[in-house]
Formats: structure tokens, sequence, C-alpha cells
């Protein structure tokens, strides 16, 4: 019968990545799936629907509201796209950006339907106007598209970005000759 040895070494290892071990690199290779497309399709209308407004010769409640929605979906969608290009999003994946996501594609395509609505309703006064409502409409359905696609994301349980980083530790028995 064999004895049980003198010294046993149990070391933990953690499968997969710890929390905060994802490094903050650049991935250009986002912007060729479907939500990075996505992304950099919304901040051009969102940017050509805005100097469709300010090339206009009137100045109208209307447009400025259509260029507030339009400066708020450029930044925020271009702030949402950097952090996805730089996997800050995998980072912090303690924030439900799914959700954050979801909600703000619902505001931004309900305000683009008003705003687009709005101009459209004074294309008569200005071709630009008619142009801006164009852009408008069709960064609407956009964001209404990408809103589908994080609630279908937000209902199968799928991540932001990357896997969920694994805090499962997993006991190995190493000899302690390794050490």
């Amino acid at each position: 019968m064999q004895s049980f040895p003198g010294q046993v070494n149990t070391a933990t290892s953690a499968t997969g990545q710890t929390p905060g071990s994802v490094s903050i690199r650049f991935d250009p290779l986002y912007v060729r799936t479907l939500p990075g497309g996505l992304k950099v399709a919304q901040i051009i209308l969102n940017f050509i629907g805005f100097i469709c407004i300010i090339t206009t010769n009137v100045s109208t409640s209307r447009g400025n509201w259509f260029n507030t929605v339009a400066m708020i979906g450029f930044w925020s969608t271009g702030v949402l796209l950097a952090f996805y290009l730089f996997h800050i999003i995998e980072k912090f994946y303690k924030i439900p950006w799914l959700k954050i996501e979801f909600v703000y594609c619902a505001i931004e395509t309900f305000f683009y339907l008003l705003a687009a609505s709005l101009v459209a309703a004074h294309a008569y006064i200005s071709e630009a106007l008619g142009a801006a409502a164009f852009f408008g409409f069709a960064a609407m359905c956009l964001y209404g598209f990408d809103c589908w696609l994080k609630f279908k994301a937000l209902k199968s349980g799928e991540y932001a970005q990357g896997q969920p980083p694994s805090s499962k530790p997993v006991s190995t028995v190493g000899s302690p000759a390794g050490y």
C-alpha cells in the first residue's frame, strides 16, 4: 500500500480570462462585423443629415431639433464605436452594455422618427430639408435595426463583446519540485 506523500502542492489557476485581464487593444476588424458596419453607417448618416440642415438658408426649430438628434447620434455612436474598436466594452464587462445600447438605439430611433418627420413637413421650403429628412429616415431605420439586434442578443443571453471572464478556479496538483 502506498503512503500519502509528505507534501502536496495545490495551485489554483483560472480558466479563461481573469477579471480585468483583457487588454485594451485596437481591433480594426470590428468594422467588418454587422454591428460595426451599422455603427459606421449610422455615423455617416448622422453627419450627412447634419450637413443638409446646416446648408439650408432657413433656421427653424425643426432643423435645430434635427441637428440635436443628429449630433447626439453622431457623438454617442462614435464613442460606442471607439469602445468596441479598443475592446473597452470587453474590459468593463460588468456594465450592461447591451441594455444600454438597446435603450439608446430605441430612443434614437424614436427621436429620428420625430425629427425627420418634422423636417420632411417643411421640405417644400428647401431641397436640403428634404434630403435631411431622407437621411434622417435612413438613420432611423438603421437605429431601429440595431435596436432589434440588441433585443435579440439580450434575449439569447449574449455578451456585448467577447466572452465574460471565468472566475472559477481550477485546482491542480503539482509536484513540489516544480516550484
